[in-house]
C-alpha cells in the first residue's frame, strides 16, 4: 500500500501542496498530469530522494517519512533507466542484493529467476551499453524488483520505445505485476498505456491529486 497524507514538497520554485492519496496493496495505479506538474518530484519524495516540507508517507502501514531510501522497500525505475555503463546485465540484477549483503547463492538464484521472468537470460553477460530500448527497460525493471520490494515506482518507463516494443512491455508489466503482486505507481502521459495497465487512475494538477 502507498499512502500520502497532507504532503507538501518543493522542487526549485515549484511547490506541491497538501497531496493525499492511497493505493491499496496489489493494485496498479497510473499517475498522469501535465509536463512540469511535479510527477517525478512526487516519485522522488516517495523514494526518499526529496525531503518533505510537511506531511507523511506510509508504505504498507509503516510511516517511512524519515526512513532512508534503502529502508523503504521501494523499487524505482527512473525515466532514463539509469543503468550503470560499467556493469553487465547480471551485475545490475545483483546490485541491490549485494548492497544488502545477501548470500552469494541467494543472489545467483535471484538473478536467474529474474532473467527468466523478464526473458533476458541470454543477456546476462552482456554490457548494457548496446542494449535495445526494450532490453534496457527489462534490465532496469529487474534491478528494481530484485530485492522483492513492497512497492514499484515507474517514471514514464515506456516513453522512449517504439510502438511494437511498447506493446511487448505492456504484456510484460501486466505479467510482472500479476506474478509478484507488487503495488505499482506508474507515471505516463499516454492514454493507451493508462488504459492498458492501470486499475487505479490518478491525476496531479495544481489543486492536488484526484482519482479519475
Amino acid at each position: 500500500m502507498i499512502e500520502l497524507k497532507e504532503v507538501t514538497l518543493r522542487a526549485g520554485k515549484h511547490e506541491l501542496r497538501n497531496l493525499s492519496f492511497c493505493v491499496q496493496a496489489g493494485h496498479y495505479a497510473i499517475l498522469k498530469g501535465k509536463t512540469g506538474q511535479g510527477k517525478t518530484t512526487l516519485l522522488e519524495a516517495l523514494c526518499g530522494l526529496r525531503k518533505l516540507q510537511r506531511g507523511t508517507i506510509w508504505i504498507d502501514g509503516q510511516n517511512v517519512t524519515n526512513a532512508s531510501p534503502g529502508a523503504r522497500g521501494i523499487g524505482y525505475v527512473p525515466q532514463d533507466g539509469a543503468l550503470f555503463p560499467n556493469m553487465n546485465v547480471q551485475e545490475h540484477l545483483a546490485f541491490a542484493l549485494r548492497l544488502r549483503k545477501q548470500p552469494k547463492a541467494l543472489i545467483e538464484n535471484r538473478c536467474r529467476e529474474l532473467a527468466s521472468l523478464l526473458k533476458i537470460d541470454h543477456l546476462l553477460n552482456r554490457s548494457v551499453v548496446n542494449l535495445s530500448g526494450g532490453e534496457a527497460q527489462r534490465v532496469a525493471l529487474g534491478r528494481a524488483l530484485s530485492f522483492h520490494p513492497n512497492v514499484l515506482l515507474l517514471d514514464e518507463p515506456l516513453s522512449a520505445l517504439d510502438e511494437d516494443t511498447r506493446s511487448e512491455m505492456y504484456e510484460l508489466l501486466r505479467m510482472v505485476q500479476k506474478t509478484t503482486g507488487v503495488t505499482t505507481l506508474h507515471v505516463t502521459h499516454s492514454r493507451e498505456e493508462a488504459e492498458s495497465l492501470g486499475d487505479i487512475h490518478l491525476t496531479l494538477d495544481q489543486t492536488g491529486i484526484h482519482t479519475s
